[in-house]
């Protein structure tokens, strides 16, 4: 599929689509108006019957005028995402208006300043990739390491979406650093605004059938889903054309027309003028991979194979999503829920059927709730399921297939590929590469022409190592503190924070430069408590509510509540399947120590086997929790009992068990007599 600048033919073929607050986008053959509180059918350009949308909720009073948020007029009036970005960005000034601003981020792009500077705003801004599965080619990588330095703050940064961010750009610059990301065939479009984000899959890259059909339905999913008008290069490198490979049934389903839900006249088939309410999450992953947090997704998809692992079709889960408002309980985090399974021939058909249900049925008057999350809790999921099934998708979902139990996977540490080759999966805390990780990376990547993968929990993997660079790569990583994952906190190989403060506008405190000090207190906790030093809860840490880290999925999650102050939710799953609750409100940051001594030190003493701290807490109550917190004084220490390590290494422990054995004893008994009778002859030695 060849992407192409949308002519100013096409643009006035563009049908004027008006958008009412529940009554939603019509194809591009009808046009319509609202009078009396009645839908009147003006024109229809086709012989096909137009089914018109009805109202979702109470409509409006026939007086009342449709209300329609701010943002859906400025794309309403940007010629396809262009004006006045277009102009804006030539002018002298630091920064952009704020039409602009809306519009700059379908172009994977938002406005900041730096909110530490007091007396006046330095304005940058933060771009975001596009890079489905988390793939990055090793030209790309390079690029992105030289344009953090020439034009950015000097880091890079690792997102939740498996993208890159790069902070500090100027306006003066933006053009400069965009054409080269796009010239060493990376992307930005569609990063951030009403469309569909980055498409996730597991970013391991091992060379098994599942693995490798859920990475390729991802990149089938996100081409299918690009916006196709050809702004984005308008803007950035004047219109010129980039060709880019697309299998014919992505062009087919995009250009299919067949329940007339399709812009056929439009330069955008599928978004139209007014593309979706909000943003648009989707993720693909295999049974028991739950590395891409699949349940937080607008959709979520699933491969199904047969017992001799070749795949068949697919599991769709609907209705994810994160974001929420502190104290107003009309808007909420919430786990996606079955839809029904699709033989893999149709998912391309069903993904886009389901966007379009969000397209013309999300509310477009308030942003808080434009998430298909909202329509779905509103509607549930068997109208939600028989809208589809009847307008839109046009054929019955097949049961839901049974999965196994879901695993959080890492994939830290050295791994085969399958092919002979090798792959690397490092932790970087927070996400960002900076210092003499950031220079260890590039000399790496550079001298053995590695691909790359990004991970969903803000890691990096190497790709395709040979056996032999195996031993030279560790020594060059390790010197620069990128270790083997059995030397990296396990509190900090789980935990994730998003960047808040100093650029994150709708920061409420800190989060990305807050979460080391907050791992070594919990750290500290633990070893108060006696929990041992491999026992771990999944922790994540956002600078407000929006959930950017998705906190509500963790086991302890911290949310900015005010200024140096969380709220704590509590009762996630270490296997992301759960999504926790609200435990207590705007907690002090030098007061976080009295909620978890008292919690940890319970789990720790009324836990049962295997039982994981975010179901510990679900079992035991919320209100039970709460007396504990505000009766706690303290552990109990018992005088005879110490959490002393004897042995450092499992040979020693071997020796000393031998030796234990032939006088009658336990290894730990004889190495207390040993350290007993050592500290017995020093205060001897002292005394004489």
């Amino acid at each position: 599929m060849t992407t192409t600048t949308a002519t100013a033919a096409a643009v006035l073929r563009e049908p004027k689509v008006e958008i009412g607050r529940y009554q939603g986008l019509r194809s591009a053959n009808s046009l319509a108006l609202t009078a009396g509180g009645r839908h009147v059918t003006l024109f229809n350009a086709s012989s096909r019957s137009s089914s018109l949308i009805r109202a979702v909720s109470t409509p409006a009073k026939p007086e009342t005028v449709t209300k329609r948020s701010k943002v859906e007029i400025f794309k309403e009036q940007s010629n396809f995402i262009r004006y006045p970005l277009n102009e804006e960005i030539l002018t002298d000034t630091p920064n952009i208006n704020e039409a602009a601003t809306q519009l700059i981020k379908f172009h994977g792009s938002y406005q900041q300043y730096n909110r530490d500077e007091r007396g006046g705003r330095s304005y940058s801004f933060m771009l975001r990739t596009k890079n489905p599965c988390g793939k990055v080619s090793n030209q790309l990588y390079l690029t992105m390491d030289d344009l953090a330095d020439q034009f950015g703050i000097g880091t890079l940064r690792l997102t939740t979406r498996q993208t890159f961010q790069l902070h500090g750009v100027l306006k003066k610059d933006l053009k400069t650093v965009m054409s080269s990301i796009i010239r060493s065939m990376g992307s930005t479009l569609g990063a951030c605004g009403d469309l569909n984000r980055n498409v996730l899959a597991p970013a391991a890259p091992l060379l098994r059938k599942d693995y490798l059909f859920a990475q390729k339905t991802a990149e089938n999913i996100a081409a299918l889903l690009t916006p196709q008008s050809g702004f984005y290069y308008d803007v950035w490198v004047d219109g010129e054309q980039f060709l880019t490979a697309e299998p014919p049934e992505v062009t087919k389903v995009r250009n299919d027309n067949s329940n007339g839900k399709t812009f056929t006249d439009s330069p955008e088939p599928i978004y139209g003028t007014q593309f979706l309410p909000r943003k648009f999450k989707i993720a693909v992953t295999v049974p028991t991979d739950n590395s891409v947090d699949i349940l937080t997704n607008d959709i979520g998809v699933v491969v199904v194979t047969d017992d001799n692992g070749e795949p068949q079709g697919f599991n769709i889960y609907v209705g994810g999503g994160m974001g929420r408002t502190h104290r107003l309980e009309s808007t909420f985090a919430r786990l996606a829920e079955p839809l029904g399974y699709v033989p893999k021939e149709d998912i391309l058909k069903a993904i886009k059927s389901i966007v379009e249900v969000q397209r013309d049925h999300g509310r477009r008057d308030d942003r808080k709730y434009s998430r298909m999350k909202y329509l779905i809790s509103d509607w549930g999921i068997e109208k939600f399921r028989r809208e589809l099934e009847d307008n839109y998708y046009q054929k019955k979902f097949e049961p839901f297939r049974k999965l196994p139990e879901w695993e959080f996977k890492s994939y830290l540490g050295w791994h085969e590929q399958g092919d002979g080759s090798l792959f690397c999966g490092l932790h970087v805390d927070n996400g960002r590469i900076g210092g003499k990780m950031k220079k260890a990376l590039r000399e790496v990547i550079s001298k053995y022409n590695l691909s790359i993968r990004l991970t969903p929990n803000q890691n990096i993997i190497l790709c395709d190592i040979r056996n032999a660079w195996k031993r030279p790569i560790t020594t060059t990583l390790a010197q620069a503190g990128l270790l083997h994952p059995r030397y990296v906190d396990p509190l900090n190989q789980t935990a994730m924070a998003c960047p808040a403060f100093p650029l994150c506008p709708l920061a409420i405190t800190e989060a990305e430069r807050g979460i080391p000090d907050i791992l070594k207190r919990v750290r500290a906790v633990f070893e108060k408590v006696g929990l041992k030093y491999n026992e771990s809860v999944v922790i994540r840490v956002t600078g407000c509510p929006n959930g950017c880290a998705r906190p509500y999925m963790a086991e302890l999650g911290l949310v900015g509540d005010g200024p140096n102050s969380y709220q704590i939710w509590l009762g996630g799953t270490p296997n992301q399947t759960s999504i926790a609750k609200t435990f207590m409100n705007k907690v002090k940051v030098q007061d976080l120590e009295k909620v978890f001594e008292p919690l940890f030190y319970h789990w720790k003493r009324k836990r049962q086997a295997k039982e994981s701290f975010g179901d510990f807490t679900i079992r035991m109550g919320f209100e039970k929790l709460q007396v504990l917190v505000d009766k706690w004084e303290g552990p109990e220490v018992a005088p005879t009992r110490y959490n002393l390590k004897l042995f450092a290494d499992k040979e020693t422990y071997e020796a000393v068990d031998e030796l234990a054995k032939l006088q009658g004893k336990s290894a730990h008994q004889l190495a207390m007599e040993v350290i007993r009778n050592f500290v017995a002859s020093q205060q001897n030695g002292k005394s004489e």
